[in-house]
């Protein structure tokens, strides 16, 4: 990198205006031996919305970058950039990604996009936030910014994993949201976490499409059967979670949205591997 060239610019990035940026990882937190998060500098003029995914990777021996979409769990306000992954013993990323310590460097793609924006729904009073495994990650990004609470009276996030210690990021991150300087005083009586596994023994079993089925998610939290006139979600997770779910949405009459035409529900389709 030349001596006038700006701050996070390698020089394939340099050559290449377009190309990803070279950013300096600030912490790393391992919480099993499946899932972990780190955090990465922001460069001064990304901007995004809070719930949407960009590309980030490594470079390859080659040379050439090694790129997979990740969606930001950090709201778009903050300072830093978070991510939330999984570890895959032969993935051609994350096998070596979940090696990464503070003052290493990820690149990181220019273009931020995708439909978990609360600008891809109408308007409504209830919002959920359907979620499995890392799935978790865009709503990480949309529970700490203060517009979800100004949308909507009521938010509910449910994460489904199969073990108990697969849900300690999600449970950690909403239990502190209390007291958070900027989302503390909105989310007080307005936002829910429902965590349920799939395996391990839990207070809350089962997949989350069950628990839609036979009411149990809607008896549990004190609140009504799903309403087109009032409901809106977000799904994030596994492929067969989003679809599963899509189809319950599409039974109770929610109507698929996107960026481009608002409607009650809106997937995301963009995987880490």
């Amino acid at each position: 990198m030349s001596a006038d060239a700006p701050a996070g610019q390698t020089a394939a990035a340099k050559a290449n205006p377009n190309g990803p940026t070279e950013e300096t990882v600030l912490a790393v937190e391992h919480f099993t031996d499946r899932l972990f998060r780190f955090r990465l500098t922001r460069p001064k003029g990304f901007r995004f919305r809070s719930g949407e995914f960009v590309m980030i990777g490594l470079l390859k021996e080659d040379g050439r970058p090694l790129l997979r979409a990740y969606s930001i769990a950090s709201p778009s306000w903050d300072e830093e950039l978070e991510f939330y992954s999984i570890k895959v013993p032969d993935g051609p990323l994350t096998s070596r990604l979940e090696k990464i310590q503070p003052g290493d460097k990820v690149l990181l793609g220019r273009k931020p996009t995708g439909t978990l924006v609360l600008d891809a729904l109408t308007p409504g009073k209830r919002l959920y936030m359907f979620s499995t495994g890392t799935g978790f990650a865009p709503f990480a990004s949309l529970v700490r910014d203060p517009d979800t609470y100004e949308r909507y009276e009521q938010v509910i996030v449910t994460h489904t994993c199969r073990d108990v210690a697969e849900l300690t990021y999600s449970r950690n991150l909403i239990d502190s949201l209390k007291d958070d300087p900027l989302v503390g005083e909105l989310v007080g009586g307005k936002l829910a976490l429902y965590t349920t596994t799939t395996r391990e023994a839990y207070p809350n079993m089962g997949r989350i499409t069950t628990l839609i089925e036979n009411g149990k998610l809607f008896a549990d939290l004190g609140v009504p059967p799903l309403d087109p006139s009032t409901d809106r979600a977000m799904m994030c997770g596994s492929n067969e979670m989003i679809q599963d779910v899509k189809a319950l949405m599409l039974k109770a009459g929610l109507k698929e949205g996107s960026n481009a035409a608002p409607a009650e529900f809106v997937i995301e389709k963009a995987f880490a591997g």
